[in-house]
């Protein structure tokens, strides 16, 4: 099994980077991992923790319509370049943690999506050198408001609520090309969504590459790399589950939205 780099949080309040054992113990890292973290002699018990969102990004750089069936589902080409937009810090919750489903919206939609997570500094790269800027990879859920994104003349409001962006649980340092994603909603055996990433339009590389020629990417910044087709609607209520091969599963609630949601408590 790959080794899965964590990020957690003690009930003493005390957030750590850590290595996760077999056993659900933790063996705390001195600094984030894409920073040479090391080792150190704390080993946190199963129990005396929870996860957080594996890593605190300064921003999430998302790509829309990044497989040739979900943009056929939209109802739109594929783009002939990568179509960005941000999600905030803010959005990001762990596993486990709830969606919060607004007031403002009728319609909010899973995506399931690999997570690239930046390990340098990014700017001006070759797709070749952005290969090795690439520390891991995780599982997040680009939530959406659909209704007011398409009501919206660009995306920012319907990608951008608190909770929108569950990540995790943990990130890994490889990944196979043909890993699948599948989504599952509640009990239903059969995913929503089911398809292998290299089926992308624009790979992980290109992506960075791409990225890195507008804004510079930080060590812990977060790359979306797009969902497949299948996306559909939540419930207050439904389960949603992404999985990807190699890597784990991403699960979370979703619930009404409530005047505050805590935000230090859910990411």
């Amino acid at each position: 099994m790959a080794q899965r780099y964590v990020r957690i949080k003690t009930a003493q309040g005390q957030t750590y980077y850590g290595l996760l054992q077999l056993t659900r113990s933790v063996q705390v890292l001195d600094a984030p991992p894409w920073l040479q973290g090391q080792p150190t002699d704390l080993e946190l018990e199963a129990g005396s923790y929870w996860l957080l969102a594996p890593c605190a990004p300064t921003k999430i750089i998302a790509v829309g319509k990044n497989y040739t069936d979900h943009a056929a589902e939209m109802g739109t080409p594929v783009p002939q370049e990568p179509l960005l937009f941000l999600k905030p810090p803010t959005s990001v919750i762990a596993a486990g943690r709830e969606i919060h489903y607004p007031r403002q919206s009728q319609r909010v939609d899973y995506e399931g999506e690999l997570a690239l997570v930046i390990g340098e500094v990014c700017l001006d790269c070759t797709p070749e050198q952005a290969q090795s800027k690439i520390w891991g990879y995780t599982i997040a859920n680009d939530v959406t408001a659909r209704d007011l994104q398409k009501r919206d003349a660009q995306w920012t409001r319907a990608k951008g609520f608190d909770s929108f962006c569950p990540l995790g649980p943990w990130i890994v340092r490889e990944l196979s090309a043909g890993a699948k994603l599948q989504t599952f909603l509640n009990d239903a055996p059969e995913p929503v969504q089911s398809a292998s990433i290299n089926q992308m339009v624009f790979s992980p590389e290109f992506l960075v590459s791409y990225i890195s020629q507008v804004m510079t990417l930080l060590p812990g910044d977060v790359v979306l790399t797009g969902t497949p087709k299948g996306v559909g609607a939540m419930q207050v209520g439904d389960d949603v589950r992404v999985e990807i091969e190699g890597i784990g599963q991403l699960e979370n609630t979703v619930v009404a939205r409530s005047s505050t949601i805590g935000f230090q408590k859910t990411r």
